[in-house]
């Protein structure tokens, strides 16, 4: 499986509030916004995300990774005994994704964009 992408998310209780104090303090470009999950980031490649309320699932993770193939991913992960707490879908927002809890109780949002 190749890693394609590692994002640190923030759960916070506003949004909008989280995306204006880091372009403020760190001048942070917004690359994604979607109201309730926005990802900040610089031209050079680093990037976090911001986090109110997941809209589909049941918790917030805490790791996004992108890697090229999720549904092998999801495979990999069902045969390693992972604690799957998002079931593998496509959402609206153009990624194919579940959740994984690890054995230390972290939540992994495992993604690939569709088409």
């Amino acid at each position: 499986m190749d890693l394609l992408r590692a994002v640190p998310i923030l759960t916070v209780p506003d949004v909008d509030a989280a995306i204006q104090e880091c372009s403020d303090l760190l001048g942070l470009d917004v690359l994604m916004n979607l109201g309730w999950v926005a990802t900040l980031g610089t031209s050079g490649g680093a990037q976090f995300s911001v986090m109110d309320i997941d809209q589909s699932a049941p918790c917030n993770p805490q790791l996004s990774v992108e890697v090229s193939d999720v549904d092998r991913a999801y495979q990999q992960a069902l045969s390693g005994g992972a604690e799957i707490v998002h079931p593998l879908q496509d959402e609206e927002w153009g990624v194919r994704r579940f959740f994984l809890r690890t054995r230390t109780g972290h939540v992994v949002n495992v993604l690939s964009h569709l088409g």
